[in-house]
């Protein structure tokens, strides 16, 4: 069984995950050079490449990898491109989305047992288990592409992905869709002159009783 971080249960990386690639065939002479082009499912649950809530491509998706692999001295050279398609939720109307996606990486897979030369002579013991924590490493010949490419995908897309552009969104007050209604609006009200005009309405009303007790008493009068 092989987890979402490419893991096999004994902890080494699997090469029959598709993220994971093997070096083997690269070798280690400095200057090497190998191009793979390869198709993927998009990895799920917690290794999710989008943005959670707001844009994402599915788990299952295909993503299409063209890779450029270049040994030196330290290690591997990893530079690739990664496109898939990525759903997500208009921001402005909240319809559903679909957008193309295209993230370029490079990334630097070390040699576990490689000369650190780029590190200096004074660096504490602190420091250097800082910096492992931030490198990756070749396991075996082989290397877990997967969180390089999660947080490439992540960076490429939109923090708010809208359906186009010129997307007018929502009314405010009555939740309609303006794209479809361009003529949509309402009156604005000065709630001072609401409650000056509800005062006329009532003296309006008042008037129109006395006017009629007024008529029915001249009637009364007339009939005597």
């Amino acid at each position: 069984m092989i987890s979402k971080a490419g893991k096999a249960l004994n902890g080494h990386l699997d090469h029959r995950n598709p993220l994971v690639f093997d070096t083997h065939e690269l070798g280690r002479r400095p200057g090497a050079l190998q191009r793979l082009s390869r198709s993927v499912d998009a990895p799920g649950p917690p290794s999710v490449l989008g943005i959670e809530g707001v844009i994402g491509v599915p788990e299952g998706a295909p993503v299409e990898l063209d890779l450029r692999l270049e040994s030196v001295m330290e290690g591997v050279l990893v530079t690739g491109t990664a496109r898939a398609s990525a759903e997500g939720e208009c921001v402005r109307c909240l319809e559903p989305l679909r957008q193309e996606v295209a993230a370029d990486f490079q990334e630097m897979f070390s040699y576990p047992d490689a000369d650190d030369r780029g590190r200096s002579s004074k660096a504490e013991p602190a420091d250097d288990a800082e910096d492992d924590e931030d490198r990756l490493f070749i396991e075996d010949g082989l290397f877990d592409l997967e969180p390089v490419l999660r947080d490439a995908v992540v960076l490429a897309l939109p923090m708010q992905p809208v359906c186009r552009e010129t997307c007018a969104g929502l009314c405010s007050e009555c939740g309609i869709r303006l794209d479809e209604n361009p003529g949509h609006h309402h009156d604005a009200v000065d709630i001072r002159w609401a409650a000056l005009q509800g005062l006329a309405d009532t003296v309006q009303d008042g008037e129109k009783d006395n006017m009629g007790g007024a008529e029915a008493g001249v009637d009364e009068k007339q009939e005597k």
